[in-house]
């Protein structure tokens, strides 16, 4: 008699424990979030690693205007539109949207 009292008390101890498992699994702090923290962190390396590839090309961009005196004039002549002696510049106006074409 004892010997079926313990275990029958082992056996529901471990269903307890085993539906406790489950729904802590399936809650909402289990399973699903925890995926779902895994593609947020996935996404948040990707936009890391994107960052960081554009810090480099600014880098590198600044490196060059400070060792090029050809790069400063160009990027300055750009940014406040400045000719030199003889050089013509030409604005073209946008060409206006086709909104026959959008509507079709």
């Amino acid at each position: 008699m004892n010997f079926l009292l313990r275990k029958t008390g082992y056996l529901t101890l471990f269903v307890m424990i085993a539906v406790f498992a489950v729904i802590a699994l399936r809650g909402p702090q289990g399973i699903p979030a925890l995926m779902e923290k895994r593609r947020e962190i996935q996404v948040l390396q990707e936009q890391n690693a994107d960052l960081q590839k554009d810090n480099e090309r600014k880098r590198e961009r600044i490196v060059r205007l400070n060792e090029s005196q050809a790069e400063q004039e160009l990027e300055i002549r750009n940014r406040l539109k400045l000719l030199r002696k003889g050089e013509t510049s030409f604005i073209l106006p946008d060409q206006p949207a086709d909104h026959s074409k959008a509507t079709q």
